[in-house]
Order: C-alpha cells, then sequence, then structure tokens
C-alpha cells in the first residue's frame, strides 16, 4: 500500500509558501520538501499538528492512501 502526500495541493488553496509553513512548524524547508515528495518513513504527531493547524485542515487532507498494483479493492474499500 502507498500513502500519498498531498500537501503541495493544500498548499495551493491556501496560497501559502513552503517557507512560510517550515517557518511556522518549525522545520526546515528541506525536511518539509522531503516530507511533500513522501521520501520519509515517517512524520511526528506534533509536527502534523502544526502543519494541519496553520492549513486549517485535517490530517486526511494531507494523507491518503492508495492500494498498490495488484491489490484489489471490492465495493466498501476493504482489500481483497
Amino acid at each position: 500500500m502507498a500513502i500519498l502526500i498531498n500537501l503541495d495541493l493544500m498548499l495551493a488553496k491556501r496560497k501559502l509558501k513552503s517557507r512560510e509553513l517550515a517557518a511556522y512548524v518549525g522545520i526546515t524547508e528541506q525536511n518539509l520538501s522531503l516530507l511533500k515528495s513522501g521520501k520519509v518513513k515517517g512524520i511526528r504527531f506534533a509536527t502534523l499538528e502544526k502543519i494541519c493547524e496553520r492549513l486549517a485542515c485535517q490530517p486526511g487532507d494531507i494523507l491518503s492512501w492508495e492500494p498498490d498494483d495488484g491489490e484489489t479493492k471490492d465495493d466498501a474499500g476493504e482489500l481483497l
């Protein structure tokens, strides 16, 4: 399964620059860039909370799950 990061979409919707979000959250622009590209293994809840606070959104607005190729879901979204 793949977790997708929709942070660029939320930044565009809020008309906010990555630099501004990184400063608000207290992380480097480099780390925010890695997060946006999905090249991180995890995120601290405190960091996710600050991101959601600044973007006025829910974690599900930023993170989504998509099955890998070969995985199939039934009509209820459950893996078969």
